[in-house]
């Protein structure tokens, strides 16, 4: 529980905490767009720690029951769920969670980026920050109480590979 407890103090009340300081900041302009950062472990089961995943489920039912307060003001808050990138703190994490298995870090690489259906493509950092970029602009004007799901259609659908059509 103490995990449990620290996870969700950092996830879910720091986003929390960072949506009543930029809606206070934003309200008096009347406009205004809030992002948060959820993941595809807040989508599915099994996909990370269950600390983790929780906090993760939470975010975007924070998202969503905050959009019909901040609408009235003129504000957007949307939530981005990423698949897996291996970014530094990624493959320190999956490391940690591998200890003592001597995964060489191609194979952790691998793992990280086995989550995504697009063949060829690979979640990368770019992609997260060009799904904030449109959720940040005027194209998304009329966007609200989202979750961009930015995962090559990981949550989608997963293929049997049947031997036959």
């Amino acid at each position: 529980m103490d995990i449990y407890d620290k996870v969700m103090r950092l996830n879910v009340r720091g986003t929390v905490l960072g949506i009543k300081h930029a809606a206070r900041a934003m309200i008096p302009a009347g406009s205004g767009s809030i992002l948060c950062l959820s993941s595809i472990s807040g989508l599915m089961g099994g996909l990370g720690p269950h600390a983790y995943s929780i906090s993760k489920f939470t975010i975007p039912g924070v998202v969503k029951t905050v959009a019909g307060e901040l609408c009235k003001h003129g504000l957007r808050i949307n939530c981005i769920s990423p698949a897996g990138i291996p970014t530094p703190l990624t493959l320190r994490m999956f490391r940690e969670v591998f200890a003592g298995h001597n995964i060489p870090e191609e194979q952790l690489l691998a793992i990280v980026n086995a989550s995504g259906e697009l063949k060829g493509e690979k979640c990368e950092e770019k992609d997260v920050a060009k799904a904030a970029l449109y959720l940040a602009s005027d194209d998304a004007k009329f966007v609200t109480g989202h979750n961009l799901v930015v995962d090559g259609g990981f949550t989608c659908f997963k293929s049997l590979n049947l031997p036959f059509p």
